[in-house]
């Protein structure tokens, strides 16, 4: 017998250095957090309520492949007051967390040997994912002048393509896609015939920029968003996709047949998440706090080559001047400092030797605390 080759992808290395906090964590020792990409408030009070009243009165059963039918009229409802972009409560498919969203995507939108472009850096499951279904990865590496998006002249450079990923707000770096950006790379993927898939799952977590959806460029886009980040709801994983005609009834098939449903007691929850916007304006708020302190003390200690953090909770910087390892320099800063980061490899396999990733979803005491530890030792 022998393992299978689509499962020999790279590890989401994130995940290691939180095995690596909590070991740390269990043998009595303090770790501050910014390695991890989730929100550390709990999912907002109506949510909360909504899941005891389930729990106490539903029967909590499968639901349709889809998702529950007022939740995706809720999500679509959704597109209309944030985007003023009206969207088919049909076109609606509520999935296991964004992460099951990229698995459907890919297997309804691309054969086996199809080329996908992504930004580098970018999230790696984005890669990890594509390469298991056995789809060739065209990294795009990006730069500060291109505030780390693809181009249209980075995408015309790179050969034939099948698809493109794009993502806005950025994973690893923050950065946004503004309308005119957006415009010109659905545009240009739509005169193409190329696949445009965007990575919405960070929108409503920004600082001055409004987030732009592909829907409002294309309206064949598919897009894939979640309840994770700016609804506070990591693990009750449910997000949601918006899916162009052509692919719905494959997205329904393989939903059926890998998931047969959504966590039914999580979409309930969820579609009390869009009456909460109060309590999420303020985590909101305290990102906009918390950011301001990486922004004005990383440089303090010697990280001047910070991505511009437009929206999400990453500061990405530039550790060259003081590292050419990345994996090792988190590594002996959460064993020197206890500050846990994410080494930028993850983000960017050609590059990240020389990049970290800060997450700034905790405390602001956390980060006052975090910036002071690494002043200190980087000397």
């Amino acid at each position: 017998m022998r393992p299978s080759k689509r499962g020999q992808v790279s590890p989401f290395i994130v995940m290691d250095v939180m095995s690596a906090a909590a070991a740390r964590e269990a043998a009595g020792g303090e770790v501050l957090h910014l390695e991890v990409g989730q929100p550390s408030t709990p999912a907002p009070s109506g949510v909360l309520a909504a899941a005891r009243a389930a729990l106490d009165s539903d029967r909590i059963g499968y639901t349709l492949a889809l998702g529950i039918p007022s939740l995706r009229a809720r999500i679509a409802r959704h597109y209309q007051d944030w985007y003023g972009v009206e969207v088919a409560v049909d076109r609606i498919c509520v999935t296991t967390g964004s992460s099951a969203g990229f698995q459907l995507a890919f297997l309804a939108a691309f054969e086996a040997g199809d080329r996908v472009a992504l930004a580098s850096p970018g999230y790696p499951a984005y890669r990890n994912i594509l390469s298991a279904l056995g789809i060739e990865v065209v990294d795009l590496p990006t730069e500060r002048a291109d505030r780390y998006q693809p181009t249209v002249a980075r995408l015309e450079a790179a050969g034939r393509l099948d698809g493109v990923i794009v993502a806005s707000p950025s994973n690893p770096t923050g950065t946004m896609l503004d309308t005119a950006a957006m415009a010109g790379l659905a545009g240009w993927c739509r005169t193409n015939g190329i696949r445009l898939i965007s990575d919405e799952i960070y929108h409503g977590i920004g600082y001055g920029m409004r987030p732009v959806s592909a829907l409002e460029a294309d309206p064949d886009a598919l897009v894939i968003s979640s309840f994770s980040k700016y609804f506070s709801m990591t693990g009750w994983r449910v997000g949601w996709m918006v899916v162009p005609e052509d692919l719905l009834r494959s997205v329904e098939c393989l939903a059926q047949n890998f998931f047969i449903s959504a966590p039914t007691l999580s979409q309930i929850a969820a579609a009390a998440a869009f009456d909460c916007t109060e309590e999420l304006e303020a985590n909101v708020a305290r990102y906009a706090a918390n950011r301001e302190v990486l922004l004005r003390e990383l440089p303090k200690a010697g990280l001047d080559d910070l991505a511009p953090a437009d929206g999400a909770f990453y500061v990405y910087a530039n550790v060259a001047a003081h590292t050419n390892d990345s994996v090792e320099f988190c590594r002996r800063l959460l064993a020197d400092t206890g500050v846990a980061c994410t080494p930028g490899i993850d983000f960017d396999p050609g590059r990240g030797h020389a990049t970290v990733r800060f997450s700034f979803a905790g405390a602001t005491e956390d980060m006052e605390e975090a910036c002071r530890r690494l002043s200190d030792w980087l000397g």
